[in-house]
């Protein structure tokens, strides 16, 4: 089998990218649509209107793209080498003496193309387009209080008091509500000549039900030629700051890079919190390109026989069918890896693996 690029490359090639981008246009635009008119609801809110949700909308776009293109990988596939069955171009390409398996390879590095693409969109414009969204929607609904920045956490303002936090969640109570945690919190309070009267830094700020509490404070005051400190395990935070306002800056796993990830899983192994949810979305940032290509090339030995007959609702069929199939099988042993707390890079290798060796037995049944 060679693997020296021909002129039937780009032929194949160019049949799966055109059938891939319509796919990936068209379930990518559906979920923009239901997306901006689920910020309906929202609209009124504070100064928020429809051209704030609109730009929220847009600047989600890669993020979205980046989440549907492995769906619309196998279902672009299998549509355009269903077509090229149909038409018997695919009966032709093996009359040349040309077997499944270096046709299944061409489609690969056709598919690899757009896989890498997305990997440096997901590195890049997703997150910076998620951070864009969510400052404008914050913006707009709570006014210019808070903001998030890359490198510093989060900011806000209440009066002459300044609020830094380096990191920080929204957390479920057993009993219902939530509870919001800001850690590695400092504050400065500005007195009336510009100058900064006194200097808090505390170890969590937490907001809940019975509202703001301080933990591990040190406050330093600043006299016209004294400065005086003072230390607390704990004391309450009377504060009007919004909750909501603060925790629509923070930005969730699923929104930041693969190197933020990784700084923030050593971050919090070091502070004996738990990482699992920032593990979880950073291997599977790892695995994406895999995921993609044992998903289309354990799809593509039905081009071979059962889509040579049938009309294109059944290559959609198919082709949903293997990528709800390949969602489930990965959500299950995510949510395994979670329950029994075992590798996440175990839990991300076993789905691809069983496209593979699925792919495998089917090309066997189907050898030639």
């Amino acid at each position: 089998m060679k693997f020296r690029p021909m002129r039937f490359d780009l032929y194949l090639g160019r049949a799966v990218f055109g059938t891939v981008l319509l796919t990936w246009a068209v379930l990518v635009g559906l979920d923009v649509v239901m997306a901006f008119s689920g910020e309906f609801k929202d609209v009124g809110k504070g100064n928020y209107t429809l051209g704030h949700a609109a730009a929220w909308v847009l600047y989600t776009v890669p993020r979205r793209a980046y989440t549907f293109f492995p769906t619309a990988a196998v279902i672009g596939s299998l549509m355009g080498l269903g077509q090229m069955a149909a038409t018997s171009e695919l009966t032709a390409l093996r009359a040349l003496g040309l077997s499944r398996k270096r046709l299944s390879v061409s489609v690969a590095i056709a598919l690899s193309l757009l896989t890498a693409v997305m990997v440096l969109s997901g590195e890049t414009l997703g997150p910076w387009g998620q951070s864009r969204a969510d400052a404008i929607r914050a913006s707009a609904k709570y006014g210019s209080n808070a903001t998030e920045s890359k490198y510093f956490g989060v900011w806000a303002r209440e009066g002459d008091t300044f609020l830094n936090a380096m990191g920080g969640d929204e957390q479920l109570l057993p009993g219902g509500g939530t509870r919001l945690v800001l850690r590695d919190v400092r504050m400065y309070q500005i007195g009336e000549d510009g100058r900064i009267a006194s200097f808090t830094r505390a170890g969590t700020a937490e907001h809940d039900a019975s509202g703001w509490k301080l933990t591990d404070i040190t406050r330093d005051t600043f006299g016209e030629r004294s400065v005086s400190r003072e230390t607390k395990p704990v004391e309450p935070w009377n504060s009007q700051l919004d909750a909501s306002a603060l925790a629509s800056g923070l930005s969730k796993p699923r929104n930041l890079t693969a190197a933020d990830l990784r700084t923030s899983i050593e971050y919090r192994k070091r502070n004996g919190l738990d990482a699992r949810d920032y593990e979880d979305i950073y291997w599977s940032r790892w695995f994406y390109p895999l995921n993609v290509l044992a998903l289309c090339l354990a799809a593509v030995p039905f081009a071979f026989g059962s889509l040579r007959s049938g009309g294109m609702g059944k290559r959609l069929f198919l082709g949903i069918l293997f990528a709800l199939g390949f969602w489930l099988l990965q959500l299950f042993f995510g949510r395994m890896a979670g329950a029994l707390k075992f590798d996440y890079r175990i839990a991300y290798a076993l789905p691809p693996i069983v496209m593979l060796v699925t792919s495998g037995l089917l090309f066997r049944r189907k050898s030639g």
